[in-house]
């Protein structure tokens, strides 16, 4: 199983790639396409295909491909939006119908899982959340007021399950864990057996709306009904995407010397805040911790961050080993509450499931159940709760739309001389670097064979400038959170073009 990164998570170590029926679009319009083989799109899919639309889900790479194979995959009603932040922002009652939502999506989840038999290592799990200072007990017990208000059954302890100091904790209870690449492959084949189309290696390049909605693919148009943007951010330049603010976390599954793994899940207070849970997988248990999050493409040494948590981590446990390491991407809301329903600016009948924050695998199953609602019956009583269009444009959005769509600046020479910028600028194998030359900005790779790979730095979304990721061997954009391969190829969206190449002459083998 393929991720949009360098580093393997846990999840992908013994899946096969996925094969689905059908390896060509149908002919055919089809009532919705869903645009984006995570665990958002398959859960979508399959519940209006079993409400009877016939559906077509594509996928540009495989499935899992994004952040659902990149999850810690804590399936919570406790969320990082806290519900007194909710209900300072919203109101009570619209908290308590947050609350409503996301335990209906955990048993969605249960449900499915014993309806299709799905060996996917689900647990149902006490959270833990606790306070190391005044200041965080002081919040601590904001949030215990607000989630006895909102329905959650939570109380006061004296003991965690992780050995670190503390000086008030809470437990609520209703949470659950799993292994969620194994999830949504039985999403996927009981999606298929219900007489759904699924085609992976399906990259969206253009769409439009007008009357049907119609996608322009590597594999043909797609004409459909409907259409479901599940992927993680529409593409294209949206208002949504200066309403969600990308970020990446990063995990580690560790092996125990003493086999002391938590029973349940814990998170601690501090931002950004750590998380950990124990997952067995092929028999062996993993103790597997999160955290360090900062803005997309806003930390140059990304290592470090994995550092920071295995030294974090490894002062409260006796650490065997580091099995897996590997970082996720997320996007974060305005306002604290995800944008799922019709998406802004185009007609009614495309719709978009997106700023989940980090409760993707719970926001998942509530985007599933509203979005059904709106296509079968035009209505949700989450509706309201959720929709994209609470938020309203800022002054010359519209014009900056129009002046950001296929504006990539291009290099006046496309071909530089690889001697001149290897004189000036040293790189080592493996690492990429933005670099000047001559008045240009240019994005530089040496990959481990010693070549030296060039490309235009300006993301083909926006016009940012990308940043090395050094871990996930990526360039990633700051702005909107696209990401491209270390030769310039998209990984994930909101962009849908690579970025420009930029040919070097002289091409030496350096070793």
């Amino acid at each position: 199983m393929l991720r949009d990164g360098a580093n393997k998570s846990l999840w992908q170590e013994t899946l096969p790639l996925y094969q689905p029926k059908h390896k060509i679009v149908p002919e055919k319009i089809v009532d919705v396409l869903i645009v984006g083989g995570g665990i958002t799109g398959l859960s979508t899919a399959l519940e209006l295909q079993k409400a009877g639309k016939e559906c077509l889900l594509i996928e540009a790479h495989n499935i899992g491909f994004g952040t659902t194979g990149g999850t810690t995959a804590h399936l919570n009603t406790f969320l990082d939006s806290t519900y007194d932040q909710v209900i300072s922002d919203f109101g009570e009652k619209s908290a308590q119908l947050v609350f409503q939502s996301v335990k209906e999506s955990i048993e969605t989840i249960k449900s499915n899982i014993e309806q299709y038999n799905i060996d996917c290592g689900f647990e149902h799990k006490d959270g833990y959340l606790y306070s190391q200072n005044p200041d965080q007990t002081k919040e601590l017990e904001k949030i215990f007021d607000a989630c006895k208000k909102v329905g959650l059954d939570i109380s006061y302890v004296n003991e965690i399950p992780v050995p670190i100091p503390f000086e008030k904790g809470v437990k609520f209870s209703g949470q659950a864990q799993f292994h969620p690449a194994k999830y949504i492959y039985g999403l996927a084949e009981a999606y298929e057996k219900a007489g759904g189309f699924l085609v992976q290696n399906c990259k969206l390049e253009s769409y439009e709306s007008n009357g049907l909605a119609e996608a322009r693919t590597n594999l043909g148009v797609i004409r459909a009904r409907k259409m479901i943007f599940a992927t993680h951010i529409p593409p294209g330049i949206n208002l949504l995407h200066f309403r969600c603010a990308p970020y990446r976390s990063y995990a580690i599954a560790v092996k125990l010397a003493d086999g002391k793994y938590p029973e349940h899940l814990a998170y601690d207070m501090y931002e950004p805040y750590h998380y950990y849970r124990t997952q067995e997988v092929n028999g062996q248990k993993y103790l597997i911790a999160g955290g360090e999050d900062h803005k997309t493409g806003h930390n140059e040494n990304t290592e470090f961050c994995f550092a920071k948590l295995d030294s974090y981590i490894s002062k409260y446990y006796d650490v065997e080993e580091v099995s897996f390491k590997w970082s996720s991407e997320y996007f974060e809301p305005t306002d604290g509450l995800p944008y799922i329903g019709h998406l802004p600016g185009f007609t009614d009948n495309v719709y978009v499931a997106t700023g989940f924050s980090g409760n993707g695998m719970t926001y998942s199953h509530v985007a599933a159940r509203l979005l059904t609602d709106l296509i079968t019956k035009g209505q949700s009583e989450y509706k309201s709760l959720y929709d994209p269009n609470r938020i309203k444009p800022v002054a010359g959005f519209s014009n900056f739309v129009k002046e950001n769509v296929d504006v990539v600046k291009e290099f006046i020479g496309k071909r530089l001389s690889k001697e001149k910028i290897e004189s000036l600028v040293e790189i080592a194998k493996g690492e990429g670097k933005v670099v000047k030359y001559e008045g240009e900005s240019i994005a530089l790779y040496r990959d481990e064979r010693g070549s030296l790979h060039a490309v235009n730095p300006v993301c083909t979304h926006a016009k940012c400038i990308v940043q090395w990721n050094g871990t996930e061997k990526s360039w990633d954009c700051p702005c909107h959170g696209a990401r491209y391969t270390a030769d310039g190829r998209v990984l994930t969206g909101p962009a849908s073009k690579d970025l420009e190449i930029v040919e070097l002459k002289d091409l030496v083998k350096v070793e």
